[in-house]
């Protein structure tokens, strides 16, 4: 069989880069030594719409509640979204976030992602409680989010993969937050007509779906 050889890009968030690329590229590198990947870090908001334009091959990404159809999905694990706030005791923190009021969240200056799916989570569970939150600021990538919260801003939205990954986990606490939100479903993306590529596909093949 004739040895696969080219490039192939993948565009994912840091914290993304920490948690899975070394596992997947071991892989890749082991079955097909002569494909060369190229790595783009970034906001994971960007993701689909990078690999929806062709910007880079595959992207590892948040699934969204509708994926477009042109792209096909592969699970790498779920991980829950969660409110983080700082360690220090604060006049605006809820003391009791589980059993909180609406007026109380009124007052919390919250830190959220400009846009993606945990801004979207974020809106609709403020929504469903009656309050419209009080943004102190809108970050791009949630490792950011980790840094402004421990430092006093607010409280932020997070996955928890994320906080894991952060060297600043313990700058931040998770708050026991009712309703809790969604969970996130991350995983690989790639244009379905690019898996007619035998490099993009042989990847694609290498990657192990998550099933809970």
């Amino acid at each position: 069989m004739e040895e696969l050889s080219g490039d192939i890009s993948i565009y994912c968030s840091v914290t993304a880069s920490y948690s899975f690329l070394y596992e997947l590229l071991s892989d890749v590198r082991t079955r097909h030594p002569g494909i060369e990947l190229k790595l783009h870090t970034g906001d994971p908001a960007e993701a689909m719409s990078r690999v929806l334009e062709g910007i880079d091959d595959m992207a590892i990404t948040p699934r969204p509640r509708i994926p477009p159809s042109a792209l096909a999905f592969k699970s790498l694990t779920r991980s829950p979204l969660l409110f983080i706030a700082p360690t220090q005791t604060h006049e605006w923190l809820p003391l009791r976030p589980e059993s909180s009021t609406a007026a109380q969240w009124e007052q919390v200056p919250m830190i959220l992602s400009e846009a993606g799916l945990s801004r979207e989570y974020a809106n609709t569970w403020f929504k469903a409680i009656g309050v419209a939150p009080r943004i102190y600021a809108q970050v791009s990538g949630h490792e950011a989010i980790v840094s402004m919260v421990g430092l006093g801003f607010g409280i932020g939205v997070v996955p928890k993969i994320v906080l894991d990954n952060s060297p600043l986990a313990d700058r931040v606490r998770i708050l026991n937050v009712k309703p809790e939100l969604p969970h996130y479903d991350v995983g690989l993306c790639v244009l379905n007509r690019r898996l007619n590529n035998p490099i993009v596909d042989a990847l694609w093949a290498t990657v192990a779906e998550y099933r809970p």
